[in-house]
């Protein structure tokens, strides 16, 4: 059984936008602020959205432990909140930080190091834009 988090302080204005999955929590992206470079994602409810706003440091909600975590809390790898935004449907937010040390806990710079299934891909539409078709 999983414990319901308690109450947040989260402000009641930007609660209201946020569009959340059926467990209450909102993919975080965390970018590296200076040089756009994608860090990792985490999992973010009200209060740790409150918590990341207030005090700096980008918290997380953990899905497997059923607790919040501020990120280098144990390992020093600390992500120092520069700003934060939500996107244009209210359902991901994106937390540019400086990151200090690994991102990820495998001890990697970023999550998205190890495993990369395409790169630098050409446009194949024959059109020579590369530019994506619209998905609205």
């Amino acid at each position: 059984m999983t414990s319901k988090p308690p109450p947040s302080s989260l402000d009641p204005e930007i609660a209201a936008r946020l569009k959340r999955g059926a467990d209450g929590l909102v993919p975080a992206i965390a970018q590296q602020y200076d040089t756009g470079e994608v860090l990792m994602l985490g999992w973010m409810d009200d209060e740790a959205l409150h918590r990341t706003l207030t005090t700096g440091r980008c918290t997380y909600w953990s899905r497997s432990r059923q607790e919040y975590w501020v990120k280098g809390d144990t390992s020093g790898h600390v992500q120092h909140v520069r700003s934060v935004a939500l996107d244009c449907d209210a359902d991901t937010v994106l937390v540019k930080v400086d990151q200090v040390g690994a991102a990820c806990h495998t001890g990697d710079r970023t999550c998205f190091d190890a495993d990369v299934l395409l790169k630098d891909a050409l446009p194949t539409d024959g059109g020579g834009s590369g530019a994506p078709a619209s998905d609205q």
